[in-house]
């Protein structure tokens, strides 16, 4: 990867196309935004394939997520909370629990920040 600096953050090319990241949201994406977005989407989709692979159907799969940071150590990241919201049919509680947690043990991005950064993860079942 090659970042490019401009006025106001850097810019880098990816195959998707191009990224703007800057301390300041009116240029690009703040890095916290990133970091945080890398470990809730990673999660998400361990999450998505070890339900496919147990053939657990769902309908839909919602994350939200919310951060804890340190103003006194550079603002640095402490916790992030992730919350999936998962909608479907005859979905087993229990199922879903032992899902999530052979999703964090998988997942690149959370295992990258183990011990420094708590992930803790939490779910809810919308049945229709």
């Amino acid at each position: 990867m090659e970042f490019k600096m401009k006025e106001v953050g850097f810019t880098t090319e990816f195959e998707f196309g191009e990224l703007h990241v800057a301390g300041d949201e009116a240029h690009g994406y703040r890095p916290f935004q990133l970091m945080v977005s890398s470990i809730v989407v990673c999660s998400g989709g361990v999450l998505r394939k070890i339900l496919d692979k147990k053939r657990i159907k769902i309908d839909d799969l919602t994350i939200k997520s919310a951060v804890t940071r340190n103003e006194a150590e550079a603002n640095r990241i402490e916790k992030i909370c992730i919350h999936y919201l998962i909608k479907g049919t005859d979905l087993d509680p229990k199922k879903i629990e032992q899902s999530i947690h052979l999703a964090a043990k998988n997942c690149p991005m959370a295992q990258s920040v183990k011990n420094s950064i708590e992930i803790e993860e939490t779910f809810e079942l919308i049945t229709q």
